[in-house]
């Protein structure tokens, strides 16, 4: 069990204000921590997956109704993929947000089962209980009114879908590859995968301090070109034109920016200069991004090639600390709400006890948290570039909610999130509800 999540002290000791938040049970005992696959419909309802680490058993997608606040089950993500007879490690996770386009959601397949090899996460080379190796992450269709799904596509070289991106106008789907980094491009009216090969060294594959490069989570579609964009390690920022099937560098504009901070980025443990989550605002044909480590909410504007810094929206405590957050990857939970002028961010804040910060690793390898942090919900006006944290987020029983990289926002403003809380004597992962009480 995690002993972190045990830590507890007085609500006053956090912060001046609160936010109650609700979990629930869907039904999945061995659901693990969940990086994105957690996004809001058309259909009001909200739809996730809840991973698993298990080599018997596959990540469980389900959809929440928050008009009569329930729970449906909808598939194990190994079954959809074809594979539940096979005696495979299993489809265990999705690592993307639901994308939406004539009625039905699009949505990847990960591996949720690793092995340790060098003292790092690697795909299974030696998978246990004579399993063979992981068949590679599958590209998947919802119809949101049959409830049919359909599997399109399986990517090649035994692979996880890391990172995805739909341009719903033209029906292409882009993504990037867990761990070497190759993008791939999916048309989905013609049923066709091309690999574009390897975008940074050997990605999460490579041997720290030669070819290791920490691979982009998130890419964004500009609606009126069709070219899709991502950031590497390095702070370069590289799009894919679908017309010409080219990959290029984008010139004369990087993310390599003082107030990122400094990186090795031949070594794991960080985002290095790439952006952690970015998504694309309609209105004012811009990106808008956050850094992982420094929390800085920057415009990227593709067309005049400019990145600018707008603000840190890192918690009011982290601010008031001048220090990088325990989690050194940074938050995933980043979106914009249903007004289309306010991003929700959820993020860490430090934990003080007598006065004094507590501290947690001065480094770390992978994707954990250094130590333990509350949870804030950051909400930040775009016309009025009014930043508000509205407090550390806490269970009715005082704990808190830990390991958050997904959100989404509901037509009434409720804030989702999975997250994990103790059920039956062990930490799981599951849906969590802010109700929508917020004062902007």
């Amino acid at each position: 069990m995690d002993t972190d999540y045990k830590l507890k002290e007085p609500l006053k000791l956090q912060t001046l204000r609160t936010l109650l938040a609700k979990h629930y049970f869907s039904g999945f005992e061995l659901a693990h921590d969940t990086y994105n696959a957690l996004s809001a419909a058309s259909d009001g309802k909200i739809y996730y997956v809840l991973s698993s680490d298990s080599i018997e058993k596959g990540g469980q997608m389900f959809s929440h109704d928050p008009v009569t606040d329930s729970i449906n089950y909808l598939g194990d993500l190994t079954d959809i993929c074809g594979e539940k007879s096979r005696q495979a490690i299993p489809q265990g996770k999705s690592h993307v947000d639901f994308m939406e386009r004539g009625g039905k959601l699009f949505f990847g397949t990960h591996i949720g089962v690793y092995e340790m090899i060098d003292g790092m996460e690697r795909l299974p080379e030696n998978p246990r209980n004579n399993y063979e190796v992981y068949p590679g992450g599958h590209i998947i269709s919802y119809d949101l009114a049959s409830g049919e799904f359909k599997d399109l596509t399986r990517v090649p070289n035994g692979e996880g879908i890391l990172t995805m991106a739909m341009d719903a106008h033209r029906g292409q789907i882009y993504g990037i590859t867990w761990p070497y980094g190759n993008f791939f491009h999916y048309d989905v009216d013609a049923n066709k995968l091309l690999n574009l090969g390897l975008i940074s060294s050997n990605g999460e594959a490579g041997i720290p301090g030669q070819d290791y490069r920490v691979l982009c989570r998130s890419m964004f579609v500009d609606p009126k070109t069709g070219l899709v964009y991502y950031s590497t390690s390095e702070g370069d920022i590289y799009f894919y034109d679908a017309n010409t099937k080219g990959i290029q560098k984008l010139e004369g504009v990087n993310l390599r920016l003082d107030y990122f901070g400094q990186y090795d980025t031949t070594s794991p443990g960080n985002m290095a200069y790439n952006w952690r989550k970015i998504l694309w605002h309609p209105a004012e044909e811009v990106a808008y991004g956050v850094h992982g480590n420094s929390g800085y909410l920057f415009r990227f504007d593709p067309r005049r090639r400019t990145v600018e810094i707008v603000d840190r929206i890192t918690s009011e405590p982290s601010r008031r600390s001048g220090m990088f957050d325990q989690f050194s990857y940074g938050y995933l939970g980043f979106t914009l709400g249903p007004d289309n002028e306010t991003i929700y961010y959820l993020t860490g804040g430090p934990v003080y006890v007598n006065g004094q910060r507590v501290n947690g690793e001065t480094k770390i390898a992978k994707g954990a948290a250094r130590g333990i942090e509350n949870l804030h919900l950051i909400t930040y006006h775009l016309p009025t570039r009014r930043y508000r944290d509205h407090g550390a987020i806490f269970y009715a029983d005082g704990t808190r909610p830990t390991y958050v990289n997904s959100i989404a926002v509901s037509d009434a403003g409720d804030v989702y999130m999975l997250a994990r809380y103790e059920y039956n004597g062990r930490v799981i992962q599951d849906l969590v509800k802010i109700q929508s009480q917020l004062q902007f």
